[in-house]
């Protein structure tokens, strides 16, 4: 079984393609080139260097969410447009699930973080020393009630994600248990999507059915109620 993954919903774009025993092409890029300019031709130079026939493909896995509204878009119309010309369904991983795969062994409880803008992240909690499990919601929440509820388990955490750079010393200050996760394992990876996808084909949706999960309003939304809510009081 091959399976071609995605995942551009955050700073990252990244795609990869994997079968049961092996990672068989991975790029990923973190910078400031926006992902409708990357994707695609990662997707194209994974094809090329391995000689893949896209009709060989068996599914596309998608990070589905949360994340980038735009890249979220970007990630779901590509795998849209690439199920429905192969004929093939699209496997939807949640985000933070995939990016927490990224410590999958650890004996620490696994914090994903992705900066979700004013003092909040989208995160869950996973635990991955036996298997990998998630023991908490996904969220959006801010950022000191997420480390005051992690600091009340009373166990080792490392945490990952865009989340890290903009709240490290807010995490390095709530606890010495608190650590993080290495460079090279620090942000999403397709290879993570690709790899759950391979165990959750069961969940399979036709390319029409593929749901984004997004956790709170765009940006866009939240200015126009609150311009609403001005306007209302006036």
């Amino acid at each position: 079984m091959k399976i071609l993954a995605l995942d551009s919903t955050g700073l990252v774009a990244s795609a990869a393609l994997v079968d049961e025993n092996k990672t068989i092409a991975e790029f990923t890029t973190n910078y400031k080139i926006t992902h409708s300019q990357t994707l695609m031709p990662m997707i194209e130079h994974i094809k090329n260097i391995t000689e893949l026939d896209m009709s060989d493909i068996d599914y596309i896995a998608c990070a589905c969410g949360p994340g980038s509204f735009t890249g979220l878009r970007i990630g779901a119309a590509t795998a849209k447009g690439l199920a429905h010309g192969l004929g093939i369904k699209i496997i939807p991983i949640p985000t933070l699930d995939g990016l927490a795969y990224n410590m999958y062994g650890s004996d620490k409880l696994v914090v994903p973080i992705m900066d979700a803008r004013r003092n909040q992240v989208y995160t869950s909690i996973y635990s991955c020393a036996e298997g990998f499990e998630r023991v908490a919601e996904y969220m959006a929440c801010d950022i000191r009630e997420l480390l005051s509820y992690v600091a009340s388990l009373d166990e080792s955490a490392v945490f990952l994600g865009d989340g890290v750079p903009v709240f490290r010393e807010e995490i390095e200050k709530c606890s010495s248990d608190f650590s993080f996760a290495p460079i090279c394992s620090n942000m999403q990876r397709a290879a993570c999507i690709g790899a759950l996808a391979l165990e959750r084909t069961d969940m399979a949706v036709a390319p029409n059915d593929l749901e984004i999960m997004y956790l709170r309003k765009s940006q866009a939304e939240r200015e126009l109620e609150e311009k609403n809510a001005d306007s209302a009081h006036e």
